[in-house]
């Protein structure tokens, strides 16, 4: 189960933050880091804050965006320390571990963590199936990086240890298609999903107001299989088939 979690930082301006997330990572039995755009990376602050966790920093992958860095996974989560404009659905820390440990088909997962300062961006967490809240007292909530990552990770370890899933249990599944779709899937999806909303007057760019946010939301709240993003796939075909047939 731990070897199939990735932890993500968008965008972190402080090295010794990364130093201390590869240490809060190694000290649970966790190893995956991903950094996307980092403002120093590698670093000798990094290193040092890692305190003997420097071979989780050398294995640690660096991305130019978000999206790459979660292609691959089933389940995405972003962590967010306050209410946003449109309502996510939300877990806690441990709800959190127990959804991992007891369905290993959403596996690997990615959990997302934004800048020191402001967090994840709205668009960010707009990829995210859940966002998770770490419950701090609510008079001082402010919470460091590095903090954030060791709470979550504790409670992946304990929900692990609870289940006896150090080790990744690999699901047998009689059709692979039932499977949830990945990150790269839904976003390629999503685009399609877009291109047709334009070509047929319902989405203006121009005024797109929250309709991209909401539609992402109804298709992560729907977790999409592989099976239904094909199917979804070839009906939005059809329709700009029929539309360039029309015209």
């Amino acid at each position: 189960m731990l070897d199939d979690v990735h932890f993500v930082l968008s965008h972190t301006t402080h090295p010794g933050n990364i130093g201390a997330a590869a240490r809060a990572l190694k000290t649970m039995g966790l190893e995956h880091l991903r950094l996307v755009n980092p403002k120093h990376f590698p670093s000798a602050e990094a290193t040092r804050r890692a305190s003997r966790a420097d071979d989780i920093l050398q294995r640690t992958e660096v991305f130019d965006a978000i999206q790459p860095a979660i292609a691959e996974h089933k389940l995405i989560v972003g962590t967010s320390a306050r209410s946003r404009t449109l309502p996510w659905p939300m877990l806690e820390p441990r709800e959190l571990a127990q959804k991992i440990a007891k369905d290993p088909t959403q596996r690997p997962v990615a959990i997302l963590f934004g800048t020191e300062n402001s967090g994840l961006t709205n668009e960010e967490l707009s990829l995210c199936h859940y966002h998770v809240c770490i419950p701090t007292n609510p008079d001082y909530s402010s919470l460091n990086v590095a903090s954030a990552i060791q709470l979550i990770a504790y409670e992946l370890r304990l929900a692990a240890l609870d289940e006896n899933l150090l080790k990744t249990d690999h699901p047998v599944i009689d059709d692979e298609g039932e499977l949830p779709a990945s990150g790269e899937q839904v976003e390629q999806m999503f685009e399609h999903w877009q291109q047709v909303m334009t070509s047929t007057g319902f989405f203006k760019p121009i005024k797109p107001k929250m309709i991209q946010m909401r539609f992402r939301r109804l298709f992560n709240k729907a977790a999409l299989t592989d099976s239904e993003v094909r199917l979804m796939r070839g009906f939005l075909a059809s329709i700009k088939k029929f539309n360039s047939e029309e015209g």
